[in-house]
């Protein structure tokens, strides 16, 4: 099973990893280590491959896994009831063995841990959670951002995430320097830099240390799943927990 291992000077007890597309039971277009229910795999193979992880990685404790929808709601997992279904893009932990989760096939994972190791928390960021405020809702929930860590995940390249001119306006309405993450492409289309947003975004809320933002899913065909170049595909998992 292959693993990344964040490379950012986060306090001893918080652990944080991002799988990638391999070392799991699941077939031809979802090969191999896919960790979504939603993308049409057959449920008991995502099981073992998700049993899997959790050996592998000693985690402490299952995963709490989200409805993710594009949205803004970031989680408090102390606080929510983790047996029902729970629909939001990003979570939340201060107490030890909760292990916060998103899953992402081209867009951003983002996550965030304190640096005195009071509290980690995982963020599922497209564009549309990017220009919505996902990342605000996050660190304003974890508060302190200058005793914030950040590190950017396996998402989408900007040589390879094209979008409409309408996507760049949204962003230039919110933020102008924002127009800095976008290339003009062909057809009046923009390349868009889902880690650049990502980095304006964080910095403009008081985030200092980020790190990440290395990889391109749409090009390492061999180490991630990747919606837009294959839109039956699998997804791969960022998790973070704190440990004691």
């Amino acid at each position: 099973m292959d693993l990344i291992f964040p490379s950012w000077p986060a306090p001893e007890c918080v652990k944080a990893l991002t799988t990638c597309r391999q070392g799991g039971f699941s077939q031809a277009p979802y090969t191999s280590l896919n960790l979504a229910l939603h993308v049409n795999d057959e449920s008991a193979v995502v099981a073992k491959n998700r049993a899997r992880l959790s050996q592998r990685c000693l985690l402490p404790s299952e995963p709490i896994w989200l409805e993710q929808v594009h949205g803004v709601k970031v989680l408090d997992l102390d606080q929510v009831d983790k047996s029902s279904p729970l629909q939001a893009d990003g979570s939340l932990s201060r107490q030890q063995n909760s292990v916060c989760a998103v899953m992402t096939a081209d867009c951003l994972p983002i996550l965030l841990c304190k640096s005195d190791g009071s509290a980690v928390a995982a963020i599922h960021a497209g564009w549309r959670g990017l220009l919505s405020g996902v990342v605000e809702n996050a660190i304003a929930s974890l508060a302190e951002p200058e005793k914030i860590l950040a590190w950017l995940g396996p998402a989408i390249g900007p040589g390879r995430f094209e979008v409409g001119d309408e996507v760049r306006q949204a962003f230039y309405l919110k933020s102008q320097v924002m127009a800095q993450a976008f290339k003009a492409s062909e057809n009046s289309k923009y390349l868009a830099d889902l880690y650049a947003l990502a980095r304006i975004t964080l910095i403009q809320q008081g985030v200092k240390r980020i790190y990440g933002g290395d990889y391109c899913t749409y090009n390492q065909a061999d180490m991630f799943y990747s919606y837009r170049r294959e839109p039956i595909t699998g997804r791969m998992a960022s998790l973070i927990w704190l440990q004691p």
